[in-house]
């Protein structure tokens, strides 16, 4: 199987992250790699460099990690870690790209004493230029062994379709319930069939392959408030969406879909569009 990435800065909700990836490792049978990235700035300093003493202080760190954390895995999922330099996501999605990595998990929330505002102020933007799929979890979230209920928000894009694939994975993996919510910010009737038709299609398809769904909608003008009240009254362990979409009928368009990131307390899945997508 495929790896699972995990950034991680010491902050507590970067060791959350890495909780949550232990769970969803076991599941998947991936193997887990820890990325710490010692930032690189382009301006000179009076400070003396500490970079070595980080780096240093980095690997003591991940040595304590890796001996605890590695006797909650499964027997042959391998932890290990790689200290990188550079830009934060750039250098998650660098190693995501050279494992061909199944998922990236990072924290959202997180303010660390170590790096500070490390998970933070760049969860966002590696959900935004990651390739592979990316799980946010936020500190506060607890840890479950299932994920028993998958919300699956669909919008009037086609690339709304996108997500249903992974979606499929995680609920064959876990046994889980999806939860397929057509979404809509307008009343008109001809603009609700456009998002309805896409949703047909998912449902198709989760059916053929026996997955257990729910189906309901929505009709807000605040989507992500409404899709998150929604997750909270089913007890939803996960809600999956599409990220940097453009047309004008979707529901998670940039500060939107970072609102939802930011808001959620429950954990976030986020897959980006890609070209030539068929659901078949």
């Amino acid at each position: 199987m495929h790896p699972i990435i995990v950034a991680v800065d010491f902050s507590n909700t970067s060791i959350r992250a890495l909780e949550y990836a232990i769970s969803m490792a076991n599941k998947m049978k991936s193997d887990i790699h820890l990325v710490w990235v010692d930032k690189v700035s382009s301006q000179e300093s009076v400070y003396p460099d500490t970079s070595n003493e980080s780096r240093n202080t980095a690997k003591k760190r991940f040595d304590e990690l890796i001996e605890v954390y590695s006797q909650k895995l499964v027997k042959g999922i391998s932890l290990d870690y790689k200290l990188k330099k550079g830009r934060i996501y750039r250098e998650v999605d660098n190693m995501a790209r050279l494992l061909e990595a199944e998922l990236i998990v990072t924290g959202a929330h997180g303010i660390s004493g170590y790096e500070e505002y490390w998970i933070g102020s760049n969860a966002y933007k590696i959900v935004s230029y990651a390739s592979s799929p990316v799980i946010t979890v936020r500190h506060d979230f607890p840890i479950r062994k299932k994920i028993e209920r998958i919300l699956v928000p669909m919008d009037g894009s086609p690339e709304t379709l996108q997500k249903i694939p992974f979606v499929l994975k995680l609920a064959t993996l876990f046994k889980s319930e999806v939860h397929l919510v057509t979404t809509h910010n307008s009343h008109l009737k001809s603009i609700q069939r456009i998002t309805e038709k896409l949703a047909k299609t998912a449902l198709d398809f989760l059916q053929k392959h026996q997955v257990t769904l729910i189906e309901d909608s929505i009709v807000a003008n605040d989507l992500t408030k409404a899709v998150l009240n929604y997750a909270e009254k089913v007890n939803a362990d996960l809600i999956a969406m599409m990220t940097e979409q453009e047309t004008p009928v979707n529901i998670l368009l940039g500060a939107q879909a970072q609102q939802l990131i930011n808001q959620s307390p429950i954990p976030v899945l986020s897959i980006h569009p890609q070209e030539n997508f068929s659901l078949v």
